[in-house]
């Protein structure tokens, strides 16, 4: 069974950092293509970031370019997401999930695996 678990979130100051981590457990995080979502409330979900299985290249949104950079450990089976200069508008529950497939995606219906969510809140 396909499971993701999301770490790192909390309560940040406007220019602050944090980094999230997906967790896998039941598959190697490697053989699948790994997207970062948010949603913020009365938002519909967004794809953040993503990156693509075996071959390691990534995705970001124009919103968070320059800003975010996602990475993949192996060894720890986990992706991260390096959020830096957070602005109040990064404020959402963020959501890692997972595809089989080779080729990113910054559409939701794309991925099959989901884990919980973290919250990420940027406030002075």
């Amino acid at each position: 069974q396909l499971q993701l678990v999301e770490s790192g979130g909390g309560l940040v100051q406007p220019g602050g950092s944090l980094r999230l981590s997906c967790t896998a457990s039941g598959f190697t995080l490697d053989y699948y293509t790994i997207g970062w979502f948010r949603q913020a409330p009365g938002k519909e979900r967004e794809g953040v970031s993503c990156i693509r299985r075996s071959y390691g290249s990534t995705n970001y949104a124009d919103s968070v370019k320059g800003r975010f950079t996602i990475s993949r450990d192996n060894a720890k089976n986990t992706v991260y997401l390096q959020m830096s200069s957070l602005k109040p508008e990064d404020t959402a529950i963020y959501y890692c999930a997972a595809t089989a497939g080779y080729y990113c995606s910054d559409v939701p219906l794309d991925f099959g695996s989901w884990g919980q969510g973290t919250q990420v809140t940027v406030s002075s």
